[in-house]
């Protein structure tokens, strides 16, 4: 198999996975994936990410405290979420949750059953690791002049991701878990100096799970890309 072939492979095989087995991934493998991760691209390689990688106990703490947290409404976010579109992306969003939902019985109108499951995120899917992904606050300005820097973590999140597929370890990128920051910072003692972007979950997937059903489409290449000469 070629090299374009196998990365190919890779990138197609990448998809967010909302349902892991129990089985908890060896520290070569952590080690390894992460090592691989860090040849991610940044602006004058700057490198400007902090990844905090939780397993084991830790991780049963925060999946029986979070989602209590939410409940009583102890949320706090270090970036803005709207969390509206429109047009065609609000098309998209919903055709990507009708997905979900049916491959899993859920009906649409269902908000009850939509609420159980959006609240999933906040006991990561089952997962035994979660990595989040924090942005050093020097990057964080009103101006936005840190956006670069905000899209260098997004480089370094897809690759991070895509080394998890490579070693047949599944994944879920979820803004839900930005909702959180203060308390991830408390309970992993980071300090003010990092701001929480996003969290990933990760494992290996549970395929006999509904959800894994649920597929995403996506946008045809001329939709999306424009060639000029």
């Amino acid at each position: 198999m070629s090299t374009v072939d196998v990365f190919n492979q890779i990138v197609q095989q990448r998809r967010s996975v909302r349902a892991f087995k129990k089985q908890a991934i060896d520290e070569q493998t952590l080690r390894s994936i992460f090592s691989t991760a860090l040849g991610a691209p940044s602006n004058c390689n700057t490198q400007p990410w902090l990844s905090a990688v939780v397993s084991g106990e830790l991780i049963e703490t925060l999946r029986e405290q979070v989602p209590a947290g939410v409940m009583q409404g102890e949320m706090s976010m270090d970036f803005p979420y709207a969390g509206k579109y429109d047009g065609i992306y609000r098309e998209r969003q919903i055709a990507a949750a009708n997905s979900l939902y049916s491959a899993l019985g859920i009906d649409r109108e269902d908000k009850s059953a939509r609420d159980v499951q959006f609240f999933k995120n906040f006991t990561f899917f089952g997962a035994p690791h979660v990595v989040f992904l924090f942005l050093p606050a020097c990057f964080v300005t009103e101006d936005n002049t840190g956006i670069r820097e905000a899209a260098d973590l997004g480089m370094y999140a897809q690759t991070l991701m895509l080394s998890m597929t490579a070693h047949g370890v599944g994944s879920c990128p979820q803004t839900a878990l930005s909702f959180i920051a203060d308390r991830l910072r408390k309970t992993l003692e980071i300090s003010e100096d990092y701001k929480l972007m996003f969290g990933i979950s990760f494992g290996y997937p549970d395929e006999g799970h509904a959800s894994s059903h649920a597929l995403t489409d996506r946008a045809e290449l001329d939709s999306l890309v424009r060639f000029y000469s």
